[in-house]
């Protein structure tokens, strides 16, 4: 059965699926998903109503978790990217990879989605199931949240096990990366209402904290296509400047992100409000495996193996949830599973 499971929200009763954005902006309850590479699904349920998270049958991945960059790939990719920087093409740059491993037969993303959400708890997290995409997020970072024409970002980076693991590049990454949202939301802003109520803020999440700020705005004019446009993909896993981050970046990464790093969430067009996940600390079903990525963002300041190691860090927690018997704690311990 199609459903999708946000905010203590149960949607049932799949009534169309579109790859339009413009959709958003008609009638009705909307789940969203929309993968990096910007394909869209829009998936409109007939009926919304508070519920607890459905259950399902949940095993675990059968056998390793693999890596389409394994450490010495990775390492070089920052030293790649730190290049980039000493060349003035970029400023900072968000290295990712996508883990995999078999899926079971039988297993059920409902299953998973209900084990995050009682083990990883998270302000963003969604499932969805509909024909042909099954996602289970526990994203702790806002890409979008609107209500009518406000619209607000909340942009992470800077990471650690605990505040004191923090670094000057830490905060200085943020700034970077806050700067790019301004300028994004400033395309289809009003003149002058484009503010930043928060500025690295330290946040407390399950296994590590993040610094966070806010970017606010009101929209000009435009709907959802067009906030989506001037945006995406999000500042905050791609870098600085956009453009030029994201051509580094696609010959750096041997594999598609898909869901992970674009945005999951959902739009009540009725009420003309909506909030947009980054798709960070997902996993989604495709072709027989389950995939989940992680990555680092990446400034002249980086250590690459420590890039690494927060990759790990991310990734290792969720891994534990997903797996069952510590396989993410072992993954943090000893390094990520073959390439």
């Amino acid at each position: 059965m199609s459903f999708a499971y946000a905010g203590g929200l149960l949607a049932t009763g799949l009534a169309d699926v579109t790859s339009d954005l413009g959709a958003l902006d008609s009638r009705g309850w909307w789940a969203v998903v929309v993968t990096y590479e910007g394909k869209v699904t829009c998936a409109r349920f007939e009926t919304v109503r508070p519920a607890p998270h459905p259950g399902g049958v949940w095993a675990g991945p059968a056998g390793e978790w693999t890596s389409s960059l394994d450490e010495a790939a990775y390492v070089a990719g920052v030293e790649r990217i730190r290049g980039a920087i000493a060349e003035g093409l970029v400023y900072q740059a968000n290295l990712c990879r996508v883990l995999s491993a078999e899926l079971p037969g039988g297993a059920d993303i409902a299953g998973l989605g209900a084990r995050l959400a009682e083990r990883h708890r998270a302000p963003y997290a969604m499932t969805l199931r509909v024909p042909g995409l099954e996602v289970a997020s526990a994203s702790p970072e806002l890409y979008l949240r609107r209500d009518g024409r406000v619209v607000e970002s909340r942009p992470i980076k800077g990471t650690g096990r605990t505040a004191d693991d923090l670094l000057p590049k830490d905060r200085a990454e943020n700034v970077m990366i806050v700067d790019l949202v301004r300028n994004d939301l400033g395309r289809i802003a009003e003149t002058g209402s484009v503010s930043v109520p928060e500025l690295c803020a330290l946040e407390e999440h399950p296994g590590l904290v993040h610094l966070v700020s806010a970017v606010r705005a009101r929209l000009a004019g435009g709907g959802w296509p067009e906030l989506i446009a001037a945006t995406f993909p999000p500042g905050s896993v791609t870098g600085a400047p956009k453009s030029s981050a994201l051509r580094l970046l696609e010959v750096l990464e041997p594999v598609p992100r898909g869901p992970y790093c674009g945005a999951i969430g959902w739009v009540d067009a009725d009420s003309r409000r909506g909030a947009l996940a980054v798709g960070i600390r997902t996993f989604w079903a495709e072709d027989g495996l389950l995939r989940f990525g992680t990555g680092a963002g990446i400034t002249w300041g980086s250590d690459p193996h420590r890039e690494w190691r927060e990759t790990e860090l991310k990734a290792a927690r969720l891994l534990e949830v997903a797996s069952g018997d510590g396989a993410g704690q072992d993954l943090a311990e000893r390094g990520t599973a073959r390439p």
